[in-house]
């Protein structure tokens, strides 16, 4: 899946020949074999991966995107906000529970919109890999891609998600849902002021959403043989099977 992570333009900068030593070395292991009749070429893993990252983003980001994709996965629901639990907590007890309730249905609306972007924003994250990186990944544990990718292009994602999400959170009015429960909070006397930054708190959960999304994805592509939806992907990740 986040296998998933790996696109056309950061292949494109591979020097798949001077890799060629290094990467026949990881070849024989994932066949299982030395020598075997038909191994795994270097040229199969890059297409098997680009495959894997294509099936895998689309996949995670059609998921997350469609009405309750977030907000009725319990895995990746977005919550109150933790800074502002006081203010929740209070506002049950003043009989807002119905605000509440619509306040944290706006933040999930927001993370589903702004998923609807997700697709090429991993597409384009990944701008190199070598041939060993992917020899790793491919013979890694379950979340290998899944950690590659959060460890090489969180911040980039991150900074080319904000906007999206800010946007989306404009064209649900989360504002619209926030504002009231703050205004009766902030209030009460003697307490101090909240106002978190729910464009960054929107962000950071969407994108931890679909990595757990991404996650499952490349699960299912190195364990599902069903998963697997073309010849390369059957080829490459059928090699694990063998191990």
């Amino acid at each position: 899946m986040a296998l998933v992570f790996f696109s056309a333009n950061s292949f494109a900068q591979f020097n798949l020949k001077n890799a060629q030593n290094s990467a026949s070395n990881g070849l024989s292991s994932l066949t299982g074999k030395k020598g075997g009749s038909s191994p795994l070429s270097s040229d199969d893993i890059v297409k098997g991966l680009k495959d894997a990252l294509s099936v895998g983003s689309n996949n995670a980001g059609s998921s997350a995107s469609k009405t309750d994709g977030f907000y009725k996965d319990s895995l990746i629901k977005i919550p109150f906000p933790p800074d502002a639990e006081k203010v929740r907590q209070t506002a049950v007890k003043m009989g807002m529970q119905s605000q509440v309730d619509a306040f944290v249905l706006s933040l999930n609306r927001a993370a589903e919109k702004a998923a609807v972007k997700a697709a090429p924003i991993f597409l384009n994250a990944i701008t190199s890999m070598s041939i060993d990186d992917g020899l790793k990944i491919l013979n890694g544990p379950d979340n290998a891609a899944t950690q590659y990718l959060q460890s090489k292009t969180s911040q980039q994602l991150h900074d080319a998600f904000l906007p999206v999400v800010k946007q989306a959170i404009d064209s649900v009015q989360v504002t619209k849902y926030w504002t009231p429960l703050a205004n009766t909070y902030n209030s009460i006397p003697m307490v101090t002021k909240v106002n978190p930054d729910l464009n960054e708190y929107v962000t950071q959960k969407a994108l931890s959403g679909l990595f757990i999304l991404l996650a499952e994805e490349e699960l299912k592509i190195r364990k599902n043989p069903a998963a697997r939806v073309d010849d390369i992907l059957k080829k490459v990740f059928g090699s694990l099977d063998k191990n």
